[in-house]
């Protein structure tokens, strides 16, 4: 079982939206949270240490990741899917953009 972690800063729309795709494959499970304090789910050292892989979709989510929680990242991929605050949760462009670039760090 791959454990994915996909953050971006709300956790309203990018991430749930991953997570809720990637949760569909076999051998996937899968968590969302944000880097904002008042996201719908914050990320915490907890979510860090349970996920296998990091998933993030702006570099300024790997800085705030790294710098927070640099001593639990040891041994864990973290990779930047280079996605834009720009899509609406669930939108087809959006999940179509995540089923492209998600692949390049994950076997699914």
């Amino acid at each position: 079982m791959t454990k994915l972690l996909f953050i971006c800063s709300e956790c309203r729309l990018r991430s749930p939206t991953a997570a809720e795709v990637f949760a569909a494959y076999e051998g996937i499970e899968t968590m969302a949270a944000g880097t904002n304090a008042d996201a719908e789910t914050p990320l915490s050292g907890d979510l860090v240490e349970w996920a296998d892989v990091i998933l993030v979709m702006e570099k300024s989510h790997k800085n705030k990741v790294t710098k927070k929680f640099h001593g639990l990242l040891k041994g864990k991929k973290v990779a930047v899917l280079g996605i834009p605050d720009e899509f609406e949760r669930m939108q087809p462009e959006l999940i179509s953009l995540l089923k492209s670039r998600v692949p390049k760090y994950i076997r699914l």
